[in-house]
């Protein structure tokens, strides 16, 4: 039995101090008992000698110092799991929030994980398709990688997150697969947006949302990514299942670490954020991978948003150092209209050649990818010149590199929101929109390849003209 602590000293804000305790270790689960019978759960933020800080999750309100008994239950947070978990949906403590029962646990783990021994780890090949173009097509996600969206304020990270847990899939997989979709710091509309979208088209069946909102504690939120990743992890290495992690938005998730390294009063690093952001971060996005030996994956896409639209702050700095690639939304394009407003230049899949070609893909996928790249590059250049010599400085080649640009982001880039794409009708509609230009133009596609495509979308394009 757990002894009880009748010591506590001072309440600063969520921070509970108490004297005199023994054998207390960091992240420690905490159980605080007030007067009249209420329960308050906590995790102990530091020890120095016989004194620890404590934080609460449901605030310290109605907590007296006097008669408040403290119980420090030995371990950390865990979290129930079974294969019920799918279909459900839960608090950012795993707490269910649909209405449904509790679930009855096969096993219970503690949220932080074991690491990976990267000896162990198998290197990610097989494609995942999304059903978007300009990832599909041109920024491949790869099972067991982790790809993290760019976006900023007020453009529809969260519609295109919803859209790729609708429509992900691995193809020619006999296992079962799985979204894990986290999301934390938003609002309750959002989280409504996110329940309705699982539950209209379905994909909640094999789906399992862990969401925390705005007025939630900042320590729930930092506990919230480690819930959804110990699911995910069962799911992948228990149960054998391909398991795609959603996370959004990391950009609160830091927020929130930022927020109680200040109540710990810890040095500040860049910009606020605690020194230690770097190692927090790997934490989460090393728990993506695949195992030798076991059957199951974790493929993650943490969403974050730039603060400022800026590259450079530590968020999107830090995590691009961690992740393979990044795939950043675009302001620019957004007011044009184009939606998902993905920008392809900028953008970078670093696994992508491992799963593309033949059996994976199709044969012709790199040189496809590759060419639409270059003429997008040569066509936005067009543009960028014509802008300070006028349009009647262009060549007539330009002009079509010019014209391609456009039609290029409003077809290919944008797609609806419902718009679910298989990998054969996104290089399809790539073959189409090169079809214009002259084949002395498509030097990055092998000739066998044009030999073999080419004349079905040349023939299209003459028969519309």
């Amino acid at each position: 039995m757990q002894k009880e602590y009748l010591t506590i000293k001072d309440i600063y804000g969520p921070l509970v101090i108490v004297e005199g305790v023994e054998g207390v270790k960091y992240e420690e689960l905490v159980a605080v008992e007030l007067k009249n019978g209420d329960k308050r759960t906590g995790k102990v933020l530091e020890v120095d000698g016989d004194t620890a800080m404590i934080q609460l999750f449901e605030g310290t309100t109605g907590v007296d110092i006097y008669t408040s008994r403290v119980r420090f239950l030995g371990r950390g947070i865990q979290i129930a799991l079974s294969e019920d978990i799918l279909g459900r949906v839960f608090d950012g403590m795993a707490n269910p929030i649909d209405d449904g029962p509790q679930i009855i646990a096969e096993k219970r783990i503690d949220i932080n994980g074991d690491p990976i021994n990267p000896y162990a780890r198998d290197y990610p090949e097989e494609f995942i398709q999304t059903g978007i173009s300009s990832i599909d097509g041109l920024n491949t996600l790869v099972r067991g990688q982790k790809l993290p969206i760019f976006s900023a304020s007020g453009l529809p990270h969260n519609r295109l997150a919803a859209q790729i847990a609708r429509q992900a899939k691995v193809r020619g997989s006999g296992e079962g697969f799985a979204v894990v979709f986290a999301a934390m710091g938003i609002t309750f509309e959002e989280a409504n947006y996110f329940i309705s979208e699982f539950n209209k088209t379905g994909a909640i069946d094999r789906s399992v949302l862990f969401l925390n909102l705005a007025n939630d504690p900042a320590l729930e939120r930092v506990a919230t990514p480690r819930m959804a990743l110990t699911a995910a992890e069962y799911l992948a290495f228990d149960k054998g299942m391909h398991v795609l992690v959603i996370l959004t938005d990391m950009t609160n998730y830091c927020e929130a670490l930022r927020e109680i390294s200040a109540a710990r009063k810890e040095i500040p690093g860049r910009r606020g954020y605690p020194g230690y952001l770097y190692t927090d971060l790997s934490t989460i996005y090393e728990r993506a991978g695949k195992i030798q030996g076991k059957t199951g994956s974790i493929t993650q896409i943490p969403i974050l948003t730039m603060p400022e639209d800026d590259k450079t702050h530590p968020i999107p700095d830090l995590t691009g150092y961690i992740t393979e690639g990044q795939i950043i939304l675009s302001r620019v394009l957004y007011r044009k209209n184009v939606l998902p407003p993905i920008d392809v230049l900028p953008s970078l899949s670093r696994l992508k050649d491992k799963g593309m070609g033949k059996d994976k893909t199709r044969e012709d996928h790199a040189d496809v990818n590759n060419q639409l790249f270059a003429a997008y590059a040569r066509g936005k250049e067009a543009q960028e010149l014509a802008v300070i010599l006028g349009e009647a400085a262009l060549s007539d080649i330009d002009k079509m590199f010019f014209d391609f640009a456009n039609t290029f982001e409003m077809s290919y880039v944008s797609q609806g929101e419902y718009d679910d794409r298989s990998i054969e009708e996104t290089l399809d509609l790539g073959w189409k929109l090169l079809s214009v230009f002259p084949t002395g133009e498509l030097k990055r596609i092998r000739a066998e390849y044009l030999k073999k495509y080419l004349p079905k979308f040349k023939k299209e394009e003459a028969a519309a003209d």
